[in-house]
């Protein structure tokens, strides 16, 4: 009796797993397009500015807010959508690092979302389209990072 319960067990769990027990329905693991609820509003726009894109959040080396080769064709990629979408308004917001002090973490989260902000307006973004917050310790966010948010 001992063997026959774990067989009858691991049978039941087989049955289970491809949805053949009474009042089971057997749903597919990624649901399609057609299953998945809309998107509206300022999640849809998001998901288009991430889909365009690619990212919505820029790095930087430590304790800097220089952009590298890589930030810039992403921020190029942001403001083509930007431009593209004059009815949006984004924000950019600056972070710094756990470690640093208040102050310090204020002023690199600060110099970050303005060199984030300085080259999208470079490329063609209009600078009333854009604002900025430097969240210092009081909102972590992605260490060393800007990110652009729809508002």
């Amino acid at each position: 009796m001992r063997k026959v319960l774990p067989i009858a067990a691991l049978a039941l769990f087989a049955t289970s797993a491809q949805g053949q027990l009474p009042g089971l329905r057997k749903y597919p693991v990624t649901p399609n397009a057609a299953q998945q609820p809309a998107l509206s509003g300022i999640e849809a726009l998001r998901a288009d500015f991430l889909a365009h894109a690619g990212a919505d959040t820029i790095y930087f080396p430590s304790d800097s807010a220089l952009l590298s080769p890589a930030s810039k064709a992403t921020l190029a990629a942001q403001a083509m959508w930007l431009r593209q979408h004059p009815q949006v308004v984004a924000r950019i917001e600056g972070h710094a690092e756990p470690s640093d002090t208040r102050d310090h973490a204020l002023a690199i989260g600060a110099r970050r979302a303005e060199e984030v902000r300085d080259f999208l307006v470079l490329m063609g973004v209009p600078a009333a389209q854009l604002s900025i917050i430097s969240w210092g310790k009081e909102h972590p966010g992605p260490p060393r990072a800007a990110t652009v948010l729809m508002q």
